[in-house]
C-alpha cells in the first residue's frame, strides 16, 4: 500500500495546556500523546473554528465555517450538499472508519461509515483497549484489501462526568465496560488554570478533569500501537487535537483562548521531522479537510475555507497563516450566543452581539462543581463576584494581551494605548466577515447601535435558533 493513511484522534473537552508536550504544570498527564508530539510536529499556534462539540467536528469534516455549513449547533448541517472529507475519501478509494461521538462528528445523518461505533461499543467511549481491538480490525482489515483507510477515533473523555464522579454501574454493568485510568490525581496534585478561583471544590474536579484526561491519554497509547503492529505508521498521518477547551468557566463554548485553542500534534514519519515545533504558523480545524486532501494530490471542493497546511508539515515557510478567526454561535440547550474572534500571535479581539446587560450565559461548564463553588464564595469576594459577572453577562467587545495574559484576566478594550492594535483586529474581523458573508456583519458594523443588536438576534432566532428537529 503506497497511499498515504489517516488517522485523526480527538479528545473531548481537553484544555491545550493540559498536555506534558504544551506545558501542562500538573506532571504525568499525557505520556501518551507527549510521545505523539515527540514523534512530529506541535502547532503551538493550533486552534479549534468553533468550541463546541458537534460544530466543532463538523468543521473539520467540511472545512467550511459553521455559518456557511449550516453546521452552527447540535444537529446535522443544515445546508444540503456540502461535500464531507469520509465521503470524498471513499471515492478517493479509502475505507472509512469511525470511533466514538459518531453523530457529533457525522455531518449528514444518511452518510454511512464502513465501520461506524460509538459509546455503548467502547465502554461509554472511556475503554482504550475496547477502541485499540476495533481499530486494529478495521486498519488490518483495510491493510489485509490493500487499502488505503481513514479513521477518526473519538475519545469521550475528558467530558463530563469525569473519573471519580461518574456512574459505577459504567464500570459493572456495561458490556466492555469503563475502565480506570492508569494514573489518578489528588486534588493537592495540581495545579489550577489561572482563570479558576483555587477553591476546594475547583481543585477536587480539576483532580476529577486530570483523571479524565490521563484515561483519554492512554486510549490515545493503544490507537497509536495499532499502526505500529500493522506496520503502517510511517505512511500514515496522525492528526490530534481537541474538539474545544475544558468544560469549565471561561473556556468551552466561548471565544477565549482557553476556548478554542488545542493541542493540535501531527505525526507522518515518511514526511514530517520529529520532534519539530511551529511557533509562527497558525492552523484551524477548517485546515484539516483540505491538507489531507492536498497531502494525497485530490482537488479540494469550491466553497471550502480552510486552506492546506502541507507546506508547514513538510517545513515549509507559509504566507496567510498570521490569523486565525474563531466563532460560536449555539450551545447544546440551542441558546444562541453568537460571538466573534479574531487572534494574532499577540492579541485577540472579540465581539459579543448578544450581551445587552440583561441576557444571561448558561452553558453546560455551569452544571460542575466548579461554577457552584465559583457562586457560594462570591459573597465574600468582590473580585470573584465580578468575575463570575462578567462570565454570566460579558460585554460587547473584549480585547485581550494573551501573550502575557493568555487566562484573558484583563479586559484592555477601553485602554487608549491599545487604541492601534483593537482598530487594526477590528478592521480584520470585518474584512473576514465580508469575505465570508456573515450574518452578524451589519451587526458588528452597527455595534452601538441596540437595535443592529437585537436584529440579529432576531435572525438567529428565526434560522438556526428554532432548529430542533434532531
Amino acid at each position: 500500500m503506497n497511499r498515504t493513511n489517516f488517522m485523526l484522534i480527538t479528545a473531548d473537552d481537553m484544555n491545550w495546556d493540559a498536555v506534558g508536550a504544551f506545558g501542562c504544570p500538573t506532571v504525568g498527564t499525557t505520556p501518551n500523546i507527549d510521545r505523539l508530539a515527540a514523534g512530529g510536529l506541535r502547532f503551538n499556534h493550533g486552534h479549534v473554528t468553533i468550541a463546541v462539540c458537534q460544530p466543532s467536528r463538523s468543521a473539520l469534516m467540511t472545512g467550511r465555517y459553521p455559518h456557511l455549513s449550516g453546521g452552527e449547533g447540535f444537529y446535522h448541517l443544515r445546508h444540503e450538499g456540502v461535500p464531507i472529507l469520509p465521503d470524498i475519501l471513499r471515492g478517493e478509494g479509502y475505507d472509512v472508519g469511525i470511533l466514538g461521538k459518531v453523530p457529533h462528528s457525522t455531518p449528514y445523518r444518511s452518510f454511512q461509515w464502513d465501520m461506524a461505533l460509538d459509546q455503548i461499543n467502547l465502554g461509554q467511549g472511556r475503554n482504550p483497549d475496547a477502541y485499540y481491538q476495533h481499530a486494529k480490525s478495521f486498519v488490518q482489515s483495510a491493510v489485509d484489501g490493500d487499502r488505503p483507510f481513514f479513521l477518526m477515533a473519538n475519545s469521550h473523555d475528558p467530558h463530563r462526568p469525569f473519573y471519580g464522579n461518574d456512574k459505577p454501574e459504567w464500570y459493572s454493568e456495561l458490556d466492555p465496560p469503563a475502565v480506570p485510568p492508569s494514573r489518578t490525581y489528588d486534588p493537592e496534585e495540581v495545579v489550577i488554570p489561572e482563570f479558576l478561583p483555587d477553591l476546594p471544590d475547583v481543585r477536587l474536579e480539576i483532580a476529577e478533569y486530570y483523571n479524565s484526561v490521563r484515561r483519554c491519554d492512554d486510549t490515545v497509547g493503544r490507537l497509536l500501537n495499532v499502526l505500529d503492529e500493522a506496520g503502517v505508521a510511517e505512511n500514515t498521518l496522525v492528526m490530534f487535537l481537541s474538539d474545544n477547551g475544558m468544560a469549565f468557566p471561561f473556556a468551552k463554548t466561548n471565544c477565549y483562548l482557553n476556548s478554542t485553542r488545542t493541542p493540535f500534534l501531527a505525526r507522518w514519519p515518511a514526511v514530517i521531522q520529529a520532534g519539530r515545533v511551529d511557533t509562527e504558523h497558525f492552523i484551524s480545524g477548517v485546515d484539516y479537510l483540505p491538507t489531507v486532501l492536498d497531502a494525497i494530490g485530490v482537488d479540494i471542493p469550491d466553497g471550502v475555507n480552510g486552506k492546506s497546511r502541507l507546506p508547514v508539515l513538510r517545513g515549509e515557510k507559509q504566507d496567510g497563516c498570521e490569523q486565525v478567526f474563531t466563532q460560536f454561535h449555539q450551545t447544546s440547550g440551542r441558546r444562541n450566543y453568537p460571538m466573534r474572534c479574531v487572534q494574532n500571535t499577540r492579541f485577540g479581539y472579540i465581539f459579543n452581539p448578544w450581551s445587552d446587560g440583561e441576557r444571561e450565559f448558561r452553558n453546560e461548564s455551569q452544571n460542575g462543581r466548579s461554577w457552584q463553588a465559583m457562586k457560594e464564595a462570591e459573597a465574600n469576594d468582590s473580585e470573584l463576584a465580578a468575575r463570575n459577572h462578567l462570565f454570566s453577562y460579558r460585554v460587547l467587545e473584549e480585547f485581550y494581551d494573551f501573550e502575557n495574559d493568555p487566562n484573558a484576566l484583563n479586559n484592555l478594550i477601553e485602554d487608549p494605548n491599545y487604541a492601534d492594535e483593537i482598530q487594526a483586529l477590528r478592521n480584520a474581523l470585518d474584512e473576514w466577515m465580508v469575505e465570508t458573508n456573515d450574518p452578524a456583519l451589519e451587526a458588528f458594523r452597527g455595534r452601538t447601535s441596540r437595535q443592529a443588536l437585537d436584529d440579529l438576534m432576531d435572525h438567529l432566532s428565526d434560522t438556526i435558533g428554532k432548529r430542533a428537529n434532531e
